[in-house]
């Protein structure tokens, strides 16, 4: 009897509080379900990518810009050109960026972003000229939340921006990161049309005028001038490219300078000078090439004034070009000094022969203007505006023609024997 009771509470009156409990349960666990479903997490999910922050640093030969996201961006990339840029494809992204920290510096002239819809996002970044994309990764901050976009940029020629438009056509419309190893090592791309090229730079320009003389001259004049002249005797050869950082009265960076020289993929820069110096009876030429140390305290001084050139239109005078430099650039660079030395020594014994030379007329320090890793470059010092008889010879077309000569001999010897050791021309 007591197990027939038993047995019918069980049946009954327990299998009442099982199922009651159960479908409690049951409601709880569609609580939780609704609230995971429409909780803040889900809607982050579904919340557009947030750039937090952008940074660029360099200068008109190589860049690096940095973006910070909250999360991973899923990224494309590929080239343009009409004019030259980098397009970045994203996911929807809000851009909560900083108008100071995208305006145009270095090789970056303009940087656009904005929401294209359907989903998508791009930012656009146009170069001064051609570049190329050394590197462009997504990366996974170390010591904080979120990952970045690292983009490494630099100057190249027009041939080199068409190679990597052709490479990326033959591959897909969009593309992304190559690992290093694919990207260093390989060399120049082959160019057996290349003729040898020549960059002449006339010192100064525009707002900065550079030295002035004992009766006025002033030096961006003269160096205008004579880089002129230069160029009409080398295109009278017939053998060569040549071209000039400026042809006008124009200010130019000195960063400018090197990136136009290797768009150009120049064989050699020459930059053209006429300074002042405080020993009034000091004449002469000097050739100048660049060193980390400077052969002596006169070629340090000069260095320094002319480094600082870009202060005349009130640009901030900042290093942001720190690149590591790996073991192909430094035999890159090692292989470009030593033919920048074997240049200067070169145009000294030609410019020996018609025009007159301080003692010991080759030189070296620190010039920017010289530091181009790619290409011999040397800086010419065509005399001494604070010299009356310098400043009389410069201002003179039958002298610019000598000394011009001289240094159009001195090219030609050069390229012969950068062409012998299959290096150019």
């Amino acid at each position: 009897m007591g197990l027939a009771v038993f047995t019918h509470w069980s049946g009954r009156a327990g299998g009442t509080f099982f199922y009651a409990a159960y479908f409690r349960a049951a409601c709880l666990l569609l609580v939780v379900v609704a609230c995971l479903a429409f909780s803040p997490v889900s809607f982050a999910a579904d919340a557009p990518l947030a750039v937090t922050s952008y940074k660029m640093a360099g200068d008109a030969t190589k860049m690096r810009i940095v973006m910070n996201f909250d999360r991973e961006p899923d990224v494309k990339w590929f080239l343009l050109r009409g004019p030259h840029r980098l397009v970045v494809d994203l996911p929807s992204t809000k851009f909560a960026i900083n108008a100071k920290d995208v305006k145009a510096r270095g090789l970056v002239r303009s940087v656009r972003y904005g929401d294209l819809g359907e989903g998508v996002s791009r930012l656009i970044l146009t170069g001064k000229g051609p570049f190329a994309v050394d590197r462009l990764d997504v990366l996974k901050n170390d010591d904080s939340s979120g990952y970045r976009i690292a983009i490494d940029m630099s100057a190249a020629s027009v041939r080199e921006f068409d190679a990597a438009l052709a490479n990326q056509a033959l591959t897909t419309g969009s593309t992304v990161s190559s690992d290093k190893g694919g990207r260093v090592g390989t060399g120049p791309v082959s160019n057996p049309g290349h003729r040898f090229t020549v960059v002449i730079d006339p010192g100064h320009g525009g707002i900065d005028g550079g030295a002035e003389g004992l009766n006025g001259t002033v030096e961006k004049n003269v160096t205008l001038a004579f880089a002129t002249e230069l160029r009409e005797r080398l295109a009278a050869v017939g053998k060569y490219d040549v071209f000039m950082t400026r042809e006008t009265d124009q200010f130019l960076r000195l960063d400018d300078r090197v990136r136009i020289a290797r768009q150009h993929e120049a064989d050699l820069l020459i930059s053209i000078h006429a300074d002042t110096i405080r020993v009034k009876g000091l004449r002469g030429a000097t050739v100048y090439t660049v060193s980390d140390k400077a052969s002596d305290p006169e070629a340090q001084a000069l260095a320094d004034r002319e480094n600082l050139s870009d202060q005349f239109a009130g640009m901030e005078i900042k290093d942001d070009n720190k690149e590591v430099t790996d073991i192909l650039i430094d035999l890159i660079r090692r292989e470009t000094h030593s033919f920048s030395m074997s240049f200067a020594q070169t145009l000294v014994g030609q410019l020996s022969t018609s025009v007159g030379l301080i003692n010991n007329p080759q030189r070296s320090a620190s010039f920017k203007v010289l530091k181009a890793p790619d290409v011999p470059s040397v800086l010419v010092e065509l005399g001494y505006l604070s010299n009356a008889k310098d400043e009389a010879q410069l201002l003179s077309a039958d002298w610019r023609g000598k000394a011009a000569q001289s240094i159009t001999n001195a090219i030609a010897l050069f390229a012969s024997t950068k062409a012998g050791a299959g290096t150019g021309g």
